[in-house]
C-alpha cells in the first residue's frame, strides 16, 4: 500500500490533578485534564494512536507543522518541475490518459487502512502501471494531483482541505524514487527480466517516502527519524506485497489494465471499513473503561479524600516506572489502571479505621487487608479490561519475600504491574502526611525502599523508581 499519511505523534500536555479542597468545578476540570493525559499515557496502543491521528487529520495544520510541510512540499515541487524538464520522452500521452490515471489514483487512495498513527492505501496498484504507461517525467506530478483530488473528495471543510494541501505534496515524494531509478536504468518497455531494477525502484520508493515523512516530523515536532521506523515497517511490508500485482498489471501493456484491479480494490475497501468499525468499537470500549476507572476513583475520593489523591499520585509514579522498565503497551495500561484503582476496595473499610491516628488492632488490620479482595470483586463485576486489572489490584500488597497478603505470593509469582504499584504506593505513602505521622523526606523514603529491596519490594522495580525520582 504505497501511500500513507505522514506519521502523527501526540504532543504531551501538562497534567492538573484535583486535590483535596478543590472546588467541584476545579475537580471536574482536573479530571478532564487527567483523562486527556491518560490518552497520552496510552498512546502506545494502536487504537489510541489512531484516535489521536484521527483528531489531528481533521484539523488545519499548526504553524510549525505548516512551515515544515511547505519546506518539504516545496522541495517536491522543485524536483517535480526539474524531472518534467529533464526526462523528456518521445511518448506523448493523451490528456485522457493523464486524467484517467490521476482520477484512478485519487479513488484508490480513498481506501485507507489505519495503521498506528498513519494511513496505508493501495495506490501501488495504480502507481506501478503508471510508471510504464506515462512518461516518467510526469509521474510525480500526476501522483500529487491524484492525492490533492483525493483530499478534495473528503468530507473535511474546504478551509481545512486547502490548508492541508502542502501535506499532499509531502506525501507525493514516494513517486520520485522509482522515477529516478527507472530513468537511470534507461526508460524501456516492461520485462520480467528487469526485476532487479524494479526491486531497486521499490526500495527507492521506501527511501524517499521515509525521508519526506521523517523530515517533516523532525522539523514540525522535533521527532527523531529513527522513532518512526516501527510504524512505517508494516506499511512498507504491504507495499512490497502489492508491488508484484502492480507489475502484473503493467505487464498487460494496456492503459486500461489497472481496471483489472478494481475487484481487489473493492475487497480492500470492505476490509478497510471493517477495520475502521473494529477500531471504533475498541475506542468506545476504551473510553468506557477509562470513564469507569475515573468514576470509581471519584467514588474512592468521595469516601476518603486522602486515599483518592494518593491513588492519583501513585499513577504518575507507576507510569514513570513502567516507562523506565519499558513495559509493553498492554501491561503499561493495566499498571496505570491498577495504580488508579489499587485502593478502590477501601470504600468498604469504615472511615474510623482508615483515619485512626494510632496503631490498628488485629481485627481492624484484618478488615483493612480485605480491601484488595473487595477491590478485585468490584472490578470483576465491571468485566473486560477492569477484570484483568482487578487481579493485579488483588496482588498489590504482596511482598517479594512472600510475607504479604492476601495470597502470600512471592517473587515472580506476583504480577509485575502489582510489584510496581506496591513499590510506588509505599513511596507515596511515606512522603505524604498521615493522621498518625508526618511525611518523610524523599531521601529517607528512597533509603527505606533500598533497605527493603529484596524482602518487601522487587529490587529491579526499586532501582527503576530510584532512577525516576
Amino acid at each position: 500500500m504505497s501511500r500513507h499519511s505522514p506519521l502523527t505523534f501526540i504532543e504531551t500536555c501538562p497534567i492538573s490533578i484535583p486535590r483535596k479542597g478543590d472546588s467541584i468545578k476545579q475537580a471536574v476540570r482536573g479530571a478532564e485534564t487527567w483523562l486527556m493525559a491518560s490518552e497520552v499515557v496510552l498512546a502506545s496502543d494502536d487504537a489510541s494512536l489512531v484516535a489521536a491521528a484521527r483528531t489531528r487529520r481533521s484539523r488545519a495544520l499548526a504553524d510549525r507543522d505548516l512551515r515544515a510541510s511547505l519546506v518539504v512540499g516545496g522541495a517536491f515541487l522543485a524536483v517535480t518541475l526539474a524531472l518534467a524538464a529533464l526526462l523528456s520522452s518521445a511518448r506523448s500521452p493523451s490528456p485522457f490518459e493523464v486524467v484517467a490515471f490521476v482520477v484512478a489514483y485519487a479513488f484508490v487512495a480513498r481506501v485507507e487502512f489505519e495503521v498506528g498513527p498513519g494511513m496505508a492505501v493501495p495506490t501501488q496498484l495504480v502507481l506501478v502501471p503508471m510508471l510504464f504507461a506515462l512518461p516518467l517525467g510526469v509521474v510525480p506530478a500526476c501522483v500529487a494531483c491524484g492525492l490533492a483530488l483525493r483530499s478534495f473528495l473528503s468530507r473535511q471543510p474546504l478551509r481545512v482541505q486547502l490548508e492541508r494541501l502542502p501535506l499532499q505534496l509531502v506525501s507525493s515524494w514516494h513517486a520520485v524514487g522509482p522515477v529516478l531509478v527507472l530513468a537511470a536504468a534507461g526508460e524501456r518497455p516492461f520485462s520480467w527480466t528487469h526485476w532487479p531494477v524494479y526491486a531497486a525502484a521499490l526500495g527507492a520508493q521506501f527511501v524517499f517516502d521515509y525521508w519526506s515523512a521523517a523530515t517533516r516530523q523532525w522539523l514540525a515536532l522535533g521527532v527523531r527519524p529513527r522513532a518512526q521506523l516501527g510504524f512505517m515497517a508494516m506499511v512498507y511490508l504491504v507495499d512490497a506485497a502489492l508491488a508484484p500485482v502492480g507489475l502484473a498489471l503493467a505487464a498487460a501493456g494496456r492503459m486500461w489494465a489497472p481496471l483489472l484491479a478494481a475487484p481487489l480494490v473493492g475487497l480492500l475497501g470492505v476490509f478497510a471499513r471493517e477495520r475502521q468499525v473494529r477500531i471504533d468499537h475498541a475506542l468506545e470500549l476504551g473510553h468506557a473503561y477509562r470513564g469507569t476507572a475515573l468514576l470509581l476513583g471519584d467514588v474512592v475520593e468521595a469516601d476518603d479524600a486522602y486515599t483518592g489523591s494518593h491513588s492519583r499520585d501513585v499513577v504518575a509514579l507507576v507510569v514513570a516506572v513502567a516507562d523506565e522498565l519499558a513495559l509493553p503497551p498492554d501491561e503499561r495500561r493495566r499498571a496505570e489502571f491498577a495504580a488508579l484503582l489499587h485502593d478502590v476496595g477501601k470504600v468498604r473499610v469504615p472511615g474510623e479505621i482508615i483515619n485512626k491516628p494510632g496503631p490498628l488492632t488485629p481485627e481492624e488490620r484484618a478488615i483493612v487487608e480485605m480491601h484488595t479482595i473487595d477491590g478485585e470483586r468490584m472490578l470483576e463485576q465491571v468485566g473486560g479490561l477492569l477484570a484483568e486489572v482487578g487481579r493485579i489490584v488483588r496482588s498489590c500488597h504482596e511482598r517479594w519475600d512472600g510475607a504479604g497478603y492476601p495470597d502470600g505470593l512471592a517473587g515472580e509469582e506476583i504480577p509485575l504491574a502489582a510489584r510496581i504499584v506496591c513499590c510506588c504506593d509505599a513511596f507515596s505513602a511515606m512522603t505524604t502526611d498521615r493522621p498518625y505521622r508526618r511525611a518523610r523526606s524523599r531521601v529517607a523514603a528512597l533509603a527505606e525502599l533500598r533497605a527493603c529491596s529484596g524482602t518487601q519490594f522487587d529490587p529491579r522495580v526499586v532501582e527503576a523508581l530510584v532512577r525516576v525520582v
